[in-house]
C-alpha cells in the first residue's frame, strides 16, 4: 500500500498543478489531482509556490483546513467512485449528482468520509465502510 509522507503529498499536488499550468503532459493520478486543484482557486497560489507549501502548517484548532488534506480526500473519493469501492458508492454519487453539481456532491461525500475517518481514529477501529456508504446514501435521499 502506498503511504506517502506529508512532504511527498504536497510535492505531488504542487508538481501536478505546475505541469497543468504549463500545459505539460500529466501522468496517472496527476490528471485527477490537477483537475481537482483547478476547481479550488483558493489553493492556486499555494500550489504554485512549493516552498510555501512545504513550510506552512494548518491547525484545526485554529479553524484552518489543510488544503492538501482537502485535495487528498477529493482524490480518494475519485478513486473510490472509479472502482465502486465501497460497493454502491458510484450509485450514491450519481444520486447526489442528480440533486446538485458534481463538485458539491463530492463535498458531501468528503464530509461523510471525514466523519467516518474521525470515528475510526477516535475509537481505534478500522473504517466502517457500511456506515460510510449509508451516510452518503442518506445525504442523497435528503431533501
Amino acid at each position: 500500500m502506498f503511504n506517502p509522507s506529508r512532504d511527498q503529498v504536497r510535492q505531488f499536488f504542487c508538481a501536478a498543478w505546475q505541469k497543468y499550468c504549463a500545459q505539460q503532459p500529466l501522468l496517472g493520478a496527476e490528471v485527477s489531482a490537477a483537475e481537482i486543484a483547478a476547481r479550488h482557486p483558493e489553493y492556486h497560489k499555494l500550489l504554485a509556490h512549493p516552498d510555501l507549501a512545504m513550510q506552512q502548517e494548518w491547525r484545526p484548532e485554529g479553524g484552518q483546513m489543510n488544503p492538501f488534506l482537502h485535495l487528498s480526500l477529493h482524490l480518494a473519493i475519485h478513486e473510490q467512485i472509479s472502482i465502486d469501492q465501497p460497493p454502491g458508492i458510484r450509485a450514491a454519487f450519481a444520486a447526489l449528482c442528480e440533486r446538485m453539481e458534481r463538485h458539491a456532491a463530492e463535498h458531501v461525500i468528503l464530509e461523510c468520509l471525514g466523519e467516518t475517518l474521525w470515528r475510526a481514529q477516535s475509537s481505534g477501529t478500522s473504517l466502517d465502510a457500511p456506515a460510510y456508504l449509508e451516510a452518503i446514501e442518506r445525504a442523497a435521499r435528503a431533501d
